[in-house]
């Protein structure tokens, strides 16, 4: 009796299908019945499908598999930014307009529902100038701190250390005060004496919440890159990133980006240093080569002296 009724229902549905595809034509519910009407529809056919050919060109070529997916960037992050990305974050999304810095003004682009959008052309080109400094950094073996101590921050400050190798490290807990300031109490002496305890620069994903790690990082004289909101002021640090700092997905491309030149960097260094090896390497091997030489010819002129006759020197010397 079940089978019975699963049959009749496909039989239905089936045939509703099929009455629906045969009614679904351009010449409208009827469906097709003579010869010259099939004609007309494969006319009208083929001229839609002339129409797609031409103004395909000219339209988006946007398809499921190129299309942008935010987990992507999660997974995987991008090594440029792009505004389209950032929009796609929600990195423009600022506080309300009630909360808005006076000194954030300059990358404000307007007001929406009550609420500060950020202008993101602004926020690229200062994200760049920060990946640069992160290169430079990474290059020059400088040591780089990430400090984020949200809970939805905890694992992207982790990647973007990892991502740097022995040079990258993160706090996701807490700043403790003093980790700068006051060294030795915090670890001790023979540790300050041995180990570095200063990073070379520190990236901040929730800068408010960390307001004591940029007064010690100004008093250490440390570089500061940080994710700067509209109720922020941008003069807190020394590389603002105009930004939405409450959204994990944009401080996790930030973070993405930031990281990713500060790899470029290791590997720059790596190859310099495999670079000077080989030309250190090619300096001895000509130098070895050198000393092959001289003493091969040194001995050539030892054979040449011995094979001469034993009067032709003291004839030589008369001679003269």
């Amino acid at each position: 009796m079940y089978r019975q009724s699963v049959v009749r229902r496909v039989g239905r549905s089936s045939t509703r299908h099929l009455r629906l595809f045969s009614e679904d034509t351009s010449l409208g519910e009827r469906p097709i019945r003579t010869q010259d009407e099939w004609a007309n529809h494969q006319v009208r056919r083929a001229e839609v499908g002339t129409l797609i050919d031409i103004f395909s060109n000219y339209g988006s070529n946007r398809r499921q598999e190129t299309a942008f997916r935010l987990r992507d960037n999660i997974r995987r992050p991008i090594a440029n930014a792009t505004v389209s990305s950032l929009l796609a974050a929600g990195a423009h999304f600022g506080h309300a307009n009630s909360r808005m810095n006076p000194n954030f003004l300059p990358y404000a682009y307007g007001t929406r529902a009550k609420s500060t959008i950020i202008d993101l052309e602004h926020t690229v080109p200062l994200l760049k100038r920060a990946a640069n400094l992160v290169r430079a950094v990474a290059f020059a073996g400088g040591q780089i701190l990430f400090v984020g101590t949200r809970p939805d921050l905890r694992q992207i400050v982790k990647a973007a250390a990892g991502r740097i190798g022995k040079q990258g490290y993160y706090i996701s807990d807490r700043w403790i005060p003093g980790t700068l300031t006051n060294t030795i109490e915090m670890y001790s002496q023979q540790v300050v004496k041995e180990t570095i305890t200063t990073p070379d620069l520190v990236v901040l994903l929730n800068p408010l919440a960390n307001i004591t790690c940029i007064s010690e990082c100004a008093l250490a004289h440390v570089p500061t890159i940080a994710i700067i909101d509209s109720d922020a002021d941008p003069r807190l640090v020394m590389y603002p990133i105009p930004a939405n700092d409450e959204s994990p997905q944009t401080a996790e491309i930030i973070a993405g980006i930031l990281s990713i030149a500060g790899r470029e960097g290791l590997a720059l260094r790596m190859e310099e240093e495999v670079a000077v090896e080989e030309n250190e390497q090619e300096e001895q091997d000509e130098a070895f080569w050198d000393e092959v030489e001289a003493a091969e010819n040194e001995e050539l002129e030892e054979d040449e002296s011995d094979d001469a006759p034993p009067g032709q020197g003291i004839q030589a010397e008369e001679d003269e």
